[in-house]
This record gives C-alpha cells, structure tokens and sequence, in this order.
C-alpha cells in the first residue's frame, strides 16, 4: 500500500459509508485472486454482492421506503 492510497482511504472512511458497502465497492475492484480473498474474509457480505450483481441489484426481497 502506498501513502496515496492510505490518505484515499481516510477520505473514504470520512464520508461515513457502511462496511458492507465498503466490502462490495472493494469486490467491484477486484481482480479474481483478491475476489477470492473478499469472499473468503466476508462471505455473508459477497454473497448478498453476488445475488444482487446477477440479478441487476434488486430482487424480490426488498422493499422500497417511500
């Protein structure tokens, strides 16, 4: 890691994202191995990422909050 990519971090962290979506940004990234890596270390987390990638990013299960 480099410093450039510590400070981007702190900027990041600042905007007050949940972790999870942290997680799924980061497997939007990711090359195969660190794919594999993210679904190793948060495998509940990727395998909402991947229902919701397969099935455009909703699925019957949600609900909208007007």
């Amino acid at each position: 890691m480099s410093l450039y990519d510590y400070e981007e971090s702190k900027k990041i962290a600042a905007e007050g994202q949940l972790f999870a979506s942290l997680i799924m940004a980061a497997a939007w990234k990711a090359d195969t191995l660190k794919f594999g890596k993210l679904k190793s270390a948060f495998p509940e987390i990727i395998k909402e990422f991947e229902k919701r990638y397969f099935t455009g990013g909703a699925y019957h299960e949600d609900k909208r909050e007007d």
